[in-house]
């Protein structure tokens, strides 16, 4: 976490302007010099830092185009859900359809009229990238695939996925079946973040069904030892595509590279990608969410102070070496009187990278302040007019 010191202000307002500036242990280096973003040889990709959001690099990313397998993120992430959520179990079991079965393409090999349990067709879905496990599942959720193809573009929606639509659950060419390399990187960020506990699987190497071991396709797992997720994709009409994500010195990227030509450029394009971003970026926690950034007066209140604060951490990505640049302004309500609510929004929390915003976010009162009694109120009341008086309000 950065360090920092106050310089406090107050206008005839009597609104609070702080600003915070970085107070680094070490002397400032020059202003940190970033070369370009490289150029993939993909028809869309996109760089993301997973917790702030933020991203970092971009070309064509909110093109809509056919996603090929990883359709299956957001068929993995509506199962993960159902299970988290109670309403299907992990040692549950579903009888295999014929259409599941038949099911073409990429395949599990589970076999209809045999009972599977949603632990095996999870992994097959995740490691194997089984059309026959994506089926499976879909049905065992909604008894059908086209039920659970709506139930997807609703969680698409719910997820602010909006160059997505989704006519099946495997990725297999079909009308209006598509999403954005920015949409993607979005449901990959939930699926870390919301579904933590069934992360894990996206690095198994292989698995084995039925006496049969298929290795995950992603070559990245193992050859790059911070990369730890997600799904690859591939069809004639989508290329060669691959959802990544990798974890290093406190970092979190997610990559999403679509339309390359071969496994090998998928790989190499995406490795491109996150070395630039580890290379040039970092993950900053500004403010802690339980730190108190300024105490106010508060008037008529059983307290005469009150702590400020963020709901939660302050995170940004910003450049390797550009922490002395960031600055934070606090701009409170000029008069706080009591009662005031835990929770509650008294102003407005600014940074700044040089003469540049980079967020905003409210600030809010860290604990509640009840009304004083009768005789207190009515002397903060006098002390607040001469205040006002004296002040030019």
């Amino acid at each position: 976490m950065l360090n920092h010191r106050f310089r406090v202000s107050c206008s005839r307002l009597f609104a609070v302007c702080i600003t915070v500036v970085a107070s680094l242990s070490m002397p400032l280096a020059a202003e940190p010099i970033i070369p370009a973003a490289p150029q993939l040889a993909a028809s869309s990709y996109i760089l993301m830092d997973a917790e702030t959001g933020q991203v970092l690099v971009s070309e064509n990313a909110d093109e809509r185009l056919p996603p090929a397998s990883l359709t299956k993120l957001m068929t993995s992430y509506i199962a993960e859900r159902e299970i988290l959520e109670g309403r299907i179990g992990l040692q549950d079991e579903t009888l295999i359809s014929v259409k599941a079965w038949k099911t073409g393409g990429s395949r599990m090999f589970i076999q209809e009229g045999k009972m599977v349990s949603i632990e095996d067709l999870l992994r097959g879905i995740i490691v194997q990238s089984g059309n026959d496990a994506s089926v499976a599942m879909a049905e065992h959720i909604a008894g059908s695939e086209d039920m659970f193809a709506q139930m997807m573009n609703t969680y698409a929606e719910r997820l602010n996925m909006e160059n997505t639509q989704y006519a099946n659950a495997t990725g297999l060419p079909a009308d209006n079946h598509y999403t954005s390399a920015e949409d993607l990187a979005i449901l990959a960020r939930h699926i870390i973040q919301d579904n933590a506990e069934f992360y894990p699987i996206y690095a198994e190497r292989s698995f084995t069904y039925n006496g049969i071991t298929q290795a995950n396709r992603n070559s990245l797992l193992g050859r790059n030892p911070a990369v730890d997720g997600l799904k690859t994709g591939h069809t004639e009409e989508a290329g060669y595509c691959l959802a990544a994500s990798a974890e290093q010195d406190g970092m979190r990227l997610i990559s999403v590279v679509m339309g390359t030509s071969s496994e090998e450029a998928r790989a190499q394009e995406t490795q491109k990608l996150l070395t630039y971003g580890f290379r040039y970026f970092q993950t900053a926690k500004v403010h802690s969410g339980d730190e108190a950034l300024y105490t106010a007066r508060v008037w008529a209140g059983n307290s005469e102070q009150v702590r400020l604060g963020l709901e939660e951490d302050l995170k940004l990505t910003i450049a390797r070496g550009a922490e002395g640049d960031l600055s934070t302004v606090l701009n409170i309500e000029p008069v706080l009187k009591a009662p005031i609510e835990k929770g509650q929004v008294l102003g407005e929390l600014l940074v700044r990278q040089g003469d540049e915003e980079v967020t905003r976010r409210p600030l809010l009162a860290l604990e509640p302040i009840e009304q004083a009694g009768f005789f207190k109120r009515i002397w903060d009341y006098i002390l607040l007019f001469f205040f006002n008086l004296f002040n030019g309000n």
